[in-house]
Order: structure tokens, then C-alpha cells, then sequence
């Protein structure tokens, strides 16, 4: 089996302009990102995956790969399809790295490929809530699912509601998970589920993967225990270097 790693890196953010070439303690966001996919024992061959060239170049200056995508995507997942019609190759899966978390544990791609057996159709990552202000974090992505760890269905509410119970004691009654957002998706299932309209959930909740699961998809899930740092903003940046190198 071939599994291909993606890294979708657009130049254009609105909170964080050019955050890929962000420099942390002397490499860019994206070569900290590209270094450790690379460190991953599931993947054959690792991209970047850019709109815009200043991206490619530093790219290439630490010599990693990379392929040049339009810059009119709305997700990384069509940023991902686009890639990989343009590189080719007989690849079964395609894993989806988040190109703004430079600290991304090895172990957790290898997580989700571990999932990958040929019928698996997508898979991504999930961990288990251990405190209330995780659970209450406003913008925080939960998950809840089946017995045989296949979504249900993605919020930015806190799922599931817990009738008759105080919230401060939710914890104490159910446990609550989270998403971590590495993707793998069968290139077939890529390749479709990119032609998708979007779908009335997906408006609702801004969250891609609900089309999926709307349209009939099954998403599988695996625990993860790895903590992921996500750069949104410069505030965000400054915290994380504090936190990894000034502790």
C-alpha cells in the first residue's frame, strides 16, 4: 500500500498573512511541518502542496518536494486533490498534514494510517477531553460516534448534550472527545468527495467533513494521546515558542 503526505500551505491568511514562511527559532512553519511528516514510517513520499511561489522557495532551500495548486481553494482537502492529479503515481491513500502545526507528533500520522486497510474510505484522528475549559473552548471541534469508532457527527458544540445535569458536571457523566484535524482519505473517495456540493450541515457548521457524512461516507477514527499546537495567529506563534523552547 502507498500513502502519499500532503502538506496544503496558501499563502493568504486572514489572521496570519504568509504564516507558512513564519520563522520559529530559525526554520520556517513549513519546514518544521515537512520535517516531521517526514519522520513518519506510514508515508512514501511527502509534498507541499502551495499556492504561491515565495512558499516553494523555501521549499526548495531546505529540499523538500513540493507542487504548485491554484489559490482559489475553499479546503485543504482540494487543495490535496488538485495535488495530487498534478503529481500522479499509484497511490492508494493520501494523508492530509495541517501545514500550520509545525509540532505535529510523527506518532500521530502514523496513527491514522494505521487505520488505512484498502476499504477504510476516510480516516482522521480524535482525543479524549481531560479538563472543562478544553471542553467549553469556544471554536473547539468535538466528535461523538459509534462502537466501532466511526463518526456520527462533527460540532463546534459541545457534544453530546448531557440532559438533566449541571454542566460544570458533564465530565463526571460522559466522556467527550475532540477532533484533531489529520486527514486520510482513499484517493478514490478524494477524488469524489471534492466534487461534492456543499452540503446544508456544512454551511451550518463550517465543517467540511460533514458533507462526507451526509453523503454517505464513513469516517473512521483512532485516540490519539499526542497534545497538537495549531498556529492561527501571531499570538498563537509567540505562545507556542514560548511554551517548546522558553519552558
Amino acid at each position: 500500500m502507498k500513502i502519499l503526505g500532503l502538506i496544503p500551505a496558501r499563502y493568504a491568511s486572514t489572521r496570519f498573512p504568509a504564516k507558512a514562511l513564519a520563522d520559529i527559532e530559525g526554520k520556517s512553519m513549513i519546514r518544521r511541518v515537512y520535517e516531521q511528516a517526514k519522520k513518519s514510517s506510514a508515508l512514501d513520499t511527502v509534498y507541499v502542496a502551495t499556492d504561491h511561489e515565495a512558499i516553494a522557495k523555501e521549499v526548495e532551500t531546505f529540499g523538500g518536494r513540493y507542487v504548485m495548486t491554484r489559490a482559489d481553494h475553499q479546503s485543504g482537502t482540494d487543495r490535496c486533490s488538485e495535488a495530487l492529479e498534478k503529481i500522479g503515481g499509484e497511490y492508494d491513500y493520501v494523508v492530509n498534514i495541517q501545514g500550520d502545526e509545525p509540532f505535529i507528533h510523527p506518532e500521530q500520522i502514523d496513527e491514522c494510517a494505521g487505520l488505512l486497510d484498502g476499504k477504510v474510505e476516510l480516516a482522521t484522528l480524535i482525543a479524549k477531553v481531560h479538563d472543562a475549559d478544553e471542553l467549553y473552548k469556544d471554536g473547539e471541534v468535538m466528535v461523538v460516534f459509534d462502537k466501532n469508532h466511526n463518526a456520527l457527527y462533527f460540532s463546534r458544540h459541545t457534544i453530546p448534550f448531557v440532559q438533566s445535569v449541571q454542566k460544570k458536571d458533564w465530565m463526571k457523566h460522559q466522556s467527550f472527545y475532540k477532533h484533531v484535524a489529520v486527514y486520510a482519505y482513499r484517493t478514490d473517495v478524494l477524488a469524489s468527495i471534492t466534487k461534492l456540493p456543499v452540503s446544508s450541515l456544512e454551511k451550518s457548521e463550517k465543517l467540511e467533513q460533514l458533507r462526507w457524512l451526509e453523503n454517505g461516507y464513513s469516517i473512521k477514527l483512532s485516540e490519539t494521546k499526542y497534545d497538537n499546537i495549531c498556529i492561527d495567529t501571531p499570538e498563537d506563534l509567540k505562545w507556542a515558542i514560548k511554551k517548546i523552547f522558553k519552558a
